[in-house]
């Protein structure tokens, strides 16, 4: 499976399970998206910038886009979406930076051998 179908697939399987699981309509309206579902996706961005060291910025930033998507289809009120774009555009700023890490520290070791 290519990476970005791996980012893709698990932002929006980490939004979907915690909405179910919560019983809420907005993932990120219960505690468990901000103790599991959010720090996975962070982990997932990560393992992704290490896997694919090139350009690794974009794997957060699908990881966390891709939750938008997911929102924007699954919301039946469109009031709050600009607000809702900011609030995704900000959390994916962690994800970004931990697969920005883990590129470099998969390229350091690279560069060791």
């Amino acid at each position: 499976m290519s990476a970005y179908a791996t980012a893709v697939i698990g932002g929006a399987l980490l939004w979907i399970a915690t909405a179910k699981m919560s019983g809420r309509t907005e993932a990120w309206d219960s505690s468990l998206y901000w103790t599991v579902a959010y720090p996975l996706s962070i982990a997932l961005a990560g393992t992704l910038g290490y896997s694919v060291p090139r350009k690794p910025w974009r794997w957060g930033l699908a990881v966390m886009l891709v939750q938008a998507v997911v929102l924007t289809v699954t919301t039946a009120s469109f009031i709050l979406l600009p607000l809702g774009l900011t609030m995704f555009a900000v959390l994916a700023l962690p994800p970004m930076g931990a697969a920005l890490v883990m590129a470099a520290i998969r390229k350091r070791r690279r560069a060791r051998r």
